[in-house]
């Protein structure tokens, strides 16, 4: 490497920002620091491929002695800037005048990104890129560039700071004067915005039994408040070593590092880590042409786990999610599904949940135990220096992607409670410590359950099978559950289905589509953005009126969230199928998911009617019974209110017909225990 001195770098750089054209011809910098003018900013991003392309010396130069380049010192502008500067004045001289010490480089595409795990004492001091999560992001304070100290006869010395700790003066610059006590001179010292915030690698990136590995990254100038909590970015900066304090010595001989922020790009909506080349759009659209193509990708999710058709379906139907609208108004129809799997113990429910995280363009996989509710949602933070931080949870982080969430059921109830704003209205709100913010959380929720007495009871409804609020349950889109039933021939295809797994060490049929393929179809497909066409708009509207008149008039059979989960379906399908339109045959198959669910689900198994207050409280012959209960209550009470005697109560639910011994029984408890009536005396009760 020629060692060319900083003042030849400027020139160098000077004749690259004023020459170079893109691939059309155009003065790609000139253009670049004429919007910079326009849009008031200080900083003029620069490619480094262009640098690579023009001058691989002065790149080389950059990435590995960036502070030479890039940092300005105490009494000049560097290389860079002063380069960007001369060439501002000859577009902008008034402009180039004003902004000429605030004036700042930065560079984007640096070539050989490095993961955060892998940044070492080698790169010390030497111009980085890394991708990651922000994890956690810090509230704006002002930090003294230049501090202005005046001497106790009025004289003012200025000295330029660096690190943390505020430098004051040894002396006055007045020759003559003697003084040394300073006071800071707020008014006349330099403040910049600096920001930290915290990135995180991204959780597909994590080898298994690791911590993630974080850094601070410190920033400075226009880039503060670029990235929130959640964001995917990828970051150019220097990479620094921190003293640690300790209270008895000082500075310790251990360092920690910290990335100096140079340049940060949030990542678009598109999940960004996955290319899709020429070759793999040919292959995706040549899948779809296929006769049977959607029973093919069906067949494609989850290759090691034998059956469970209607799961895989709606779990391919829920990583594809359809579009999010949004009003004029600004209010949001939620595009994202959710669907909860309720089964007995080995029906592969977890499997298909981190399956699920696997495959999906943003997924995360986390277990109820170990969920809190500032974990799954938003919490605030405060840091050893005293700065309060805002740091996201799973849901934050899995913005647009998928959250599967295990052992539904084991979750302590006030952690479940904080998913019921993010599972309508797809945010995560914190108000701690003075600090009230509203994340973005739109995310599908995947989640597994099992029945409170460990296997689930066909003869109780399902509310009664699960340890869950029923506002939570009706958030759901799709309720499937997942039985274990002993059936001959079923059972010996699955058992040669797991034997040959075993032996085999492989899928024992290949699936029609590979998982890498299946992921960037997927990204590709989420990228549609279907309309309703008449058709659909009549099959689910005639179905949706069917269901309403299909019970007696007190009885729930479907709702308007059902009509909404049967478009959102239609349209996920729409997606898959790489088309624009929602045909009739997408609604027949959302209609037919639906009827599936509620055929199971939906079911009132006193009575064997389909009765979605199974799922919104009481069904109707429950409710009825409980009618009838309160009426012969009443009836005993007589008009002076006289305590009942409960065998009486009992005996006379017995003779309606309606009830038997143990019902009568259960029904004067349940009332007792909802409040509905109280024991004023052992055996007699008064109703409230």
């Amino acid at each position: 490497m020629s060692m060319a001195t900083p003042a030849k770098m400027a020139e160098a750089l000077e004749s690259f920002l004023k020459n170079f054209k893109d691939k059309v011809g155009k003065l790609k910098y000139r253009d670049r620091l004429s919007q910079t003018v326009s849009a008031n900013s200080k900083s003029l991003t620069i490619d480094f491929e262009d640098l690579l392309v023009q001058n691989v010396d002065m790149a080389n130069r950059l990435r590995n002695n960036p502070d030479e380049l890039l940092l300005n010192k105490p009494d000049e502008i560097s290389a860079f800037n002063k380069a960007a500067y001369e060439t501002l004045r000859i577009i902008n001289p008034n402009y180039a005048e004003k902004i000429r010490k605030d004036i700042q480089v930065r560079i984007r595409n640096l070539t050989d990104s490095v993961s955060l795990r892998g940044i070492t004492t080698e790169h010390l001091d030497k111009l980085v890129s890394v991708n990651g999560m922000v994890v956690r992001a810090s509230e704006l304070k002002p930090l003294a560039v230049e501090a202005s100290f005046k001497c106790t006869n009025g004289h003012v010395t200025k000295v330029t700071q660096s690190g943390m700790v505020l430098k004051k003066p040894q002396r006055c610059d007045e020759a003559s004067c003697k003084s040394v006590k300073f006071e800071l001179d707020m008014k006349n010292t330099v403040f910049v915005d600096y920001q930290v915030i915290r990135l995180q690698e991204p959780p597909e990136e994590l080898p298994p039994g690791q911590l993630p590995q974080a850094f601070d990254v410190s920033m400075q100038g226009d880039i503060v408040n670029t990235a929130r909590p959640g964001d995917r970015v990828i970051l150019t900066g220097i990479v620094r070593a921190e003293a640690e304090y300790s209270q008895i010595v000082g500075k310790l001989r251990l360092f920690r590092s910290r990335i100096e922020g140079n340049y940060v790009e949030v990542l678009g909506k598109e999940p960004e880590l996955i290319q899709i080349t020429k070759e793999d759009e040919e292959l995706i659209h040549s899948i779809t042409s296929q006769p049977e193509a959607y029973e093919k990708l069906i067949e494609s999710v989850a290759p090691a786990i034998h059956g469970c058709e209607t799961q895989k379906e709606a779990i391919l139907l829920l990583v594809t999610g359809s579009p999010q609208r949004v009003m004029p108004d600004g209010t949001t129809i939620r595009g994202d599904m959710n669907v909860l799997l309720v089964g007995d113990p080995g029906t592969a429910k977890s499997e298909l949940l981190k399956y699920t995280a696997r495959i999906a363009p943003r997924g995360l996989y986390t277990s109820g135990r170990g969920s809190t509710a500032a974990g799954l949602t938003a919490a605030v933070v405060r840091e050893k220096t005293g700065m309060m931080m805002l740091e996201a949870g799973a849901v934050v982080l899995a913005d647009q992607g998928v959250a599967a969430i295990d052992e539904f059921d084991k979750m302590r109830p006030e952690d479940r409670n904080a998913l019921h704003e993010v599972m309508e209205q797809q945010t995560a709100s914190v108000a701690k410590g003075g600090i009230v913010a509203t994340l973005n959380a739109r995310a599908s929720i995947l989640a597994a359950s099992n029945p409170v007495l460990g296997k689930y009871d066909p003869y109780r409804n399902i509310a009664d099978n699960l340890n869950l609020p029923i506002p939570l349950l009706t958030r759901f889109d799709l309720i499937f559950v997942m039985r274990d039933m002993p059936d001959r021939t079923r059972d010996e295809q699955l058992a040669r289905h797991v034997l040959e797994l075993h032996r085999k060490g492989e899928y024992v049929r290949a699936p029609p589509i590979d998982s890498n393929l299946l992921r960037k179809y997927i990204v590709y497909a989420k990228r549609i953005q279907p309309i309703l066409t008449k058709e659909a708009e009549e099959k689910l509207l005639e179905y949706y009126l069917e269901m309403r008149k299909a019970g007696s008039e007190f009885m729930i059979t479907v709702t308007p969230r059902q009509l909404e989960s049967m478009i959102r379906l239609a349209t996920a399908r729409t997606r898959i199928m790489l088309r624009d339109k929602v045909t009739e045959e997408d609604a027949i198959r959302a209609i037919s998911l639906m009827r599936r669910m509620l055929e199971t689900v939906g079911v009132d198994v006193k009575t064997g009617k389909m009765d979605l207050g199974v799922l919104h409280g009481k069904p109707l012959s429950e409710r009825t019974l409980l009618e009838t209960a309160l009426d012969i209550f009443k009836t005993l009470e007589g008009p002076q209110k006289n305590p009942v005697e409960g065998r009486t109560f009992v005996d006379e639910l017995v003779k309606t017909g309606k009830f038997n011994q143990d019902d009568a029984q259960r029904m004067l408890q349940t009332l007792n225990r909802s409040g509905q009536i109280y024991e004023i005396k052992p055996g007699f009760y008064r109703k409230l």
